[in-house]
């Protein structure tokens, strides 16, 4: 079986949160995560638009683009103007060659607003979800006809978040919708990693090998702290640096067969941890688990696209 692994910006340049920022180029995020092993990394927020800007770039430093954030708002805008606002990213990424779009709700989250406690997040009846992973099926098979497919993103302070919402998330929505199982978030919500790969890997598409410290998360008050507040005291970080246990979850990706990228994506203060030392962290973690799981990692990046 093979894999490849991918990091995602948000370790140097955190979109929500200016202040846990590092101030390096592009270039040398490229640099320092493929000096740690990395082939691929999704988009951020200083990535150019333009292909043609763009892949010199990523050719430089023999990195792929292995995904990106679409911030989509089908909960409560309709499929046109989704589908306007996305078209540009889908031309995008087929220019550049990459896997997937990864699909992030944010319309009625609080993922983005440090004045809402974590337990004010928006609850979906059961009418409202069906209707919601009707949408997002639709959407998903819109994309992938326009030749770039969707990997759908779980994410706390979502809409989708505890283990029960994802489920009934993919119990009414379709194949047009692959899922983005991301460990981290689905832990931090007190779900179990296994248990959902066991459930949907039928589904899963792309991999996000978030960690979390776990004492964090057990010290959050949910009444009162936000998501970003627990970005900002630490709650995630790489594999290897925290409480899951990382050889059970790819292992467990292993039996099922699944091939394709594994994504570093830890948001913390790069001053307390430097992205290039944690990025040495998490891929030498992944190596470990991913050769004792029967895994061969793809070590060539552009030319291996």
């Amino acid at each position: 079986m093979k894999a490849k692994l991918g990091m995602s910006p948000i370790a140097w340049w955190n979109d929500d949160l200016v202040e846990l920022s590092d101030d390096v180029s592009l270039e040398e995020c490229l640099r320092q995560s493929r000096s740690a092993g990395f082939t691929g990394m999704e988009k951020g927020r200083r990535f150019p638009e333009d292909p043609e800007i763009m892949l010199p770039i990523l050719k430089q430093a023999d990195v792929t683009l292995c995904g990106g954030w679409f911030s989509g708002t089908l909960v409560n805008e309709e499929l046109a103007a989704n589908k306007d606002r996305i078209q540009p990213m889908i031309d995008l990424f087929k220019a550049v060659n990459a896997p997937c779009i990864v699909y992030g709700e944010v319309g009625r989250s609080i993922q983005g607003d440090r004045s809402k406690p974590l337990a004010g997040k928006a609850v979906l009846s059961d009418d409202e979800m069906k209707a919601y992973a009707k949408r997002m099926t639709e959407f998903g098979e819109w994309c992938a006809g326009q030749g770039m497919p969707l990997s759908y993103h779980h994410h706390m302070a979502a809409v989708v978040q505890f283990e029960h919402e994802l489920d009934a998330f993919m119990s009414f929505s379709g194949e047009g919708i692959p899922l983005l199982l991301d460990a981290g978030h689905l832990a931090f919500a007190g779900g179990d990693v296994l248990r959902a790969i066991d459930r949907h890997h039928k589904r899963i598409s792309h991999v996000h090998v978030k960690d979390i410290r776990q004492p964090v998360i057990d010290g959050l008050d949910w009444s009162k702290q936000s998501f970003l507040d627990a970005v900002a005291l630490g709650a995630f970080t790489v594999p290897g640096d925290g409480s899951l246990d990382f050889g059970a979850i790819v292992q467990k990706f292993a039996d099922y067969g699944y091939e394709g990228w594994f994504v570093v994506e830890a948001e913390q203060d790069p001053r307390k941890n430097p992205p290039l030392r944690m990025a040495q962290v998490g891929h030498k973690e992944l190596m470990r688990v991913m050769s004792a799981a029967g895994y061969t990692v793809e070590t060539q990046g552009f030319a291996a696209a």
